[in-house]
This record gives structure tokens, sequence and C-alpha cells, in this order.
């Protein structure tokens, strides 16, 4: 399954899209309304131009044709560099061209034209803009142009265009930064409710996640799964209870039956059919009271009531007295228990010496069971940088790879190769909470067919 981004990165992206999309939209209409602004602009003086010209004309309309002609010349060359002409309704000159610029400049054509309109031509690679009027004076027909350049105006939305561009990135970066450290900030008491909701397990289902007074959805959040904890607590709660009770309220009938079955097998006149199912009633008796034992310790230790006070202890002794517990079986089985450890050495932990016990027993009753003879148990106990190291290893025939993640489970059972085994799943599961209660950290490695190891390390104490 492909994993997503976070939600936080996902914002953040779509936050600085929503942003890039937006000034980039935002700079066209600018930029747009810029070019709008300008042409207006150059419309209007190009217009003015022109209102002065006709003023000037009818001024000038009883002076000689030299004297119209010069003022001409002189408002041209004020006005717009000499660009400006006017024309008669034949397309030529009405008057002389008042520079050289102006007799140059590739005027538009005005044959025909009879109202007032803008037209771009292009002259030495630039763009001019220019205004033609008809216009009546002294019964002549005439046309009025005026020119000016767009080169500024272009220059100006080039410049605009790219100042756009180039803040850009910089306010992408702005925007992309904050958007990440308000979806930071918003989502930090998900963090929270993350961390707590990861803390919480079956053995403290006391716990609740922070509760945030925003009146928001994560409110909601925190306070409808406090409100699944508080009814998850209340079912488990009631589920301990019931097993506790009825490990403990079997445990008096398993006896009487167990017992009543023992004082059976002792009468010498009991019949061979009724020996053997008297004999059957003690071995599943004696099953069910260690299943019994188990489930009531698994108990105890979920309701809390189940404690252990951890003292200076040599870890050698335990492992000693379990495994001399060990060798009997081994023998019987056919099997070879061995002990590599430093003699010369103690190693000193803080546990208890009757839970830790418990543990070893577990593993190496484990191997036991589940290697074939002639096989072969290792146990293995080092001092390895500030830790205690217990492995034991057996020769059997391992575990598949599918099986190991929930090999500490309760009544998890490897199937089918291993269901001829006697056992109810539950051994393992209070070895791995004796390691937790002494600050340890139990792990497997197994391989089919290649035997397992369990190795245990707990913390050095000095004695």
């Amino acid at each position: 399954m492909k994993r997503q981004a976070s939600i936080s990165l996902r914002l953040t992206t779509w936050f600085g899209s929503v942003f890039l999309i937006g000034w980039i939209l935002f700079g066209a209409a600018m930029w747009l309304n810029l070019k709008q602004t300008l042409t207006q602009e150059r419309k209007l003086t190009l217009t003015h131009r022109i209102d002065r010209l006709q003023y000037l004309l009818r001024k000038d309309q009883q002076a000689n044709d030299a004297a119209r002609n010069q003022d001409f010349e002189d408002f041209a060359r004020a006005t717009g560099k000499g660009l400006s002409e006017i024309f008669a309704a034949d397309g030529l000159r009405a008057y002389g061209a008042p520079s050289q610029a102006a007799q140059d400049f590739p005027w538009p054509t005005v044959r025909g034209d009879s109202s007032e309109r803008f037209v771009l031509v292009n002259a030495g690679d630039q763009p001019y803009l220019v205004l033609m009027r008809p216009f009546s004076l002294g019964g002549k027909d005439l046309f009025l142009l005026a020119a000016a350049p767009e080169a500024g105006s272009l220059l100006i939305l080039e410049r605009f265009w790219r100042g756009l561009l180039a803040a850009a990135p910089i306010l992408l970066l702005i925007s992309s930064a904050s958007g990440y450290w308000v979806s930071r900030k918003a989502l930090q008491p998900v963090d929270k409710i993350t961390a707590t909701a990861r803390s919480i397990s079956i053995r403290n289902l006391s716990e609740r996640l922070p509760v945030a007074e925003t009146g928001d959805e994560l409110q909601r959040l925190a306070e409808t799964c406090n409100a699944m904890l508080a009814r998850l607590d209340t079912a488990v709660g009631q589920i301990r209870q019931f097993t506790a009770d009825a490990s403990h309220e079997l445990r008096g009938p398993l006896s009487f039956t167990r017992t009543v079955a023992e004082v059976a097998l002792r009468n010498p006149h009991i019949d061979s059919g009724s020996r053997r199912a008297f004999e059957d009633i003690v071995d599943e008796a004696a099953k069910a009271a260690v299943l019994l034992e188990e489930m009531l310790t698994l108990a105890r230790v979920d309701a809390g009531s189940f404690h252990i006070i951890l003292e200076p202890m040599d870890l050698t002794r335990v492992v000693e007295e379990a495994c001399g517990l060990a060798r009997p079986l081994a023998d019987e089985r056919n099997l070879l228990l061995s002990i590599a450890r430093d003699s010369a050495q103690s190693v000193g932990v803080l546990g208890d010496f009757t839970s830790l016990r418990r543990l070893l027993w577990i593993l190496l009753d484990n191997a036991l069971k589940y290697t074939e003879a002639p096989g072969r148990i290792e146990v293995a106990l080092n001092a390895v940088a500030g830790q205690a190291v217990l492995s034991i290893h057996n020769s059997g025939m391992g575990i598949a790879a599918t099986d190991l993640p929930r090999i500490f489970d309760r009544f998890y059972r490897v199937d089918p190769s291993r269901s001829q085994v006697e056992g109810n799943g539950l051994g393992l599961a209070i070895a791995k909470w004796i390691s937790e209660m002494h600050f340890a950290e139990l792990s497997v490695v197994s391989a089919e067919q290649s035997g397992t190891t369990f190795q245990l390390m707990l913390p050095l104490h000095v004695l």
C-alpha cells in the first residue's frame, strides 16, 4: 500500500499551489489593468494634443501660410518631437512636415476616413499609437494626426511582469513556510492525541487522550475517543473480573476431581479400564490446574494487583536452579542440555528470583517440548556492555517467519505442526510480562528446521 504524505505536507502543498495560482491570476489581472491604464493615458495625451492643434489652427485661420506653418512646426516640436501631421482629404500634406521625423514616419492612409480613430503602426521596430481625427477649417476637409511611442509603456509592463515573476518564488517560499507552520500548529493536538493513543494498551485503558478546550472538531474527536476508551475499559474490566473469578472458582472443583481420581487409583481392586480412565482424569486435571493458574496470574497482572519487588541478585543462581530442574527431563528425552558462562564472574542484576526462575523455566520448557531427540539445548549467560545477556538456543523445528510476530500473544500457538505438543499458549505471554517488569528485553530469532534462540537482556547491577 502506497504511503501518503503527511497532512501538514499536503496542506502546505495545497496552500502553496493555491497561492501560486492566485498570484498568477492576480499578476495577470494587474498587468492587464496596468496595460489598459497606460493605453488610456496615451490615448488621452494624444486627444489633448489634437485638441490643442485644433485650437491653434482656428486661432491662425486668418494668418498667412508661412505663419501657420511656423506655428504648426513649433507646436509639433513642443508636444511630440515633431510627430504630428495635417493631411488633406486627398491624402496629401496640407502643411509642410514639421520635422524630418514626421516626414519619415509611416503615417496611415487617411483617404476615405470620416471618423476619429486610433491606429497602431510600427516605425523603426517600435510600435506607435496614432490618433486620426477629421477636421474642417475654412470649408476644407482636413485630417489631424499625432503619434506617440509605446516603448515606454511596454518597458513598464515588462518590468512589472518581471517583478511579479521574481517575487513569486520568494512569496511562494514564505507562504509555504507560513502554511506549514499554521498546519503544524493546528495539528499539534493531533500529535498529542496520537502519542497518547499509541501508549494506551489493554493494561492501561484507564488513560485518556488530552482534550483541548477549543470547541472544534479535534475536541469532539478526543472526547469521542475517550468515551470509546471508557466503554472498552469497562468491558475489558468485566472480562478480567470474569477470568479471575472463573479461574479462582474452578480451582476448588478441579482439585476435588483430581483428589477423588487419585484416591480411586489407590484402590487395589480397580479394573484396568477404570484405572486408565482415572489416570487420564488426573493428567487432564493437572493440565487444567496449570492453565487456571496461568490465567489467574495474567488476570492479576491485568488488574494491576500482581507486583514484583526488584532486589540485587546473582543471575547465575537462577540459571543453575532452572537448569537443574530441566536436566532430568532433558536426559529422559535424550536431549543434551549445556550451560556456557564465566564461572569466575557473578552476573548481578536487579530482579525477583522467583519470577526470573519462572521466566527461564518457561523458555526451557518451551525448548524441551519443541526439540526432537537427539537434540541439544544450549544456555549461555554473559555480561556485555553493561547488559546481562541470557540466551536459550534449541535445535528444534524452528518457528515460521509468519508466526514470530505473534509468538508472545496469549493463547497463540503455531499450527498445524505443533498441534500435538502440550501447552496452552500462555507461557510466553507470562515470560514477556516478567521481562517487562524487570525493564528487560525478551526477543526471539528462529527459522524453520534451524532451531530457535530466545534472548533476555537485563541491565547489570553491581552486587
